[in-house]
């Protein structure tokens, strides 16, 4: 009976922490981090104060909390879930699965207030920062050169370099996921942008693969 009793209060408590992580990460993209109270955050959990600090020390550890977070992205877990995987032989698939990933992510709402978090603290964090250019950009850019390099060998696509042919690749879907961003907080139509993503995909496989040639014998 005990241990039940242990096991609900465990439970309870573990509910109330990612309700005031999902409130402070709301509040923090749309005040800032720095305008938001710990006050503000447990009046929107609807708990007292001195409640909050039975789960985070301070502001400051709800953020450490929330950019943790970050780093299971589903951006940055681009390739975790395909390891072991052949991936230069899916070709113009692979990319357009990314590239749909991405498109997604810019319609959720926790992760687009990740990013939102994200943005605005990157120049105030250091941390913040180590997690965008090793875990958002870097590491995925890394991975994607591995795998353009063996479609080059395999006669895909063009040869050329295979780490800047990955950056030409991200590059505008960051872009075009930060024009979502924009015009979804101005409060203004998408349309024209949601189709980018996969036109993307569609000109840059355009202008990388190789034609094959058909031989009359």
């Amino acid at each position: 009976m005990n241990d039940n009793t242990g096991t609900s209060a465990l439970s309870k408590g573990s509910k109330t922490k990612e309700k005031i992580l999902k409130h402070a990460l709301k509040l923090f993209s749309a005040k800032g981090y720095k305008a938001t109270t710990v006050r503000d955050i447990a009046g929107s959990v609807g708990i007292k104060q001195s409640a909050l600090y039975n789960h985070f020390k301070n502001k400051d550890e709800i953020l450490e909390t929330l950019i943790s977070n970050l780093t299971r992205s589903a951006i940055v877990t681009l390739f975790s879930n395909k390891e072991g995987q052949e991936l230069h032989k899916q070709g113009k698939s692979l990319l357009m699965s990314i590239a749909t990933t991405f498109k997604l992510l810019s319609f959720d709402t926790e992760n687009e207030a990740l990013f939102k978090l994200l943005m605005q603290e990157i120049f105030r964090n250091t941390r913040i920062r180590e997690i965008y250019n090793e875990y958002f950009y870097q590491e995925n850019v890394k991975k994607l050169s591995g795998v353009f390099f063996a479609m080059m060998q395999e006669e895909q696509i063009k040869s050329s370099d295979p780490l800047l042919l990955a950056n030409e690749f991200f590059s505008p879907l960051f872009f075009y996921q930060m024009q979502v961003s924009l015009l979804k907080l101005d409060k203004k139509s998408t349309s024209s942008v949601v189709s980018l993503f996969e036109k993307h995909v569609e000109h840059f496989w355009d202008n990388i693969k190789i034609e094959k040639q058909n031989t009359l014998f």
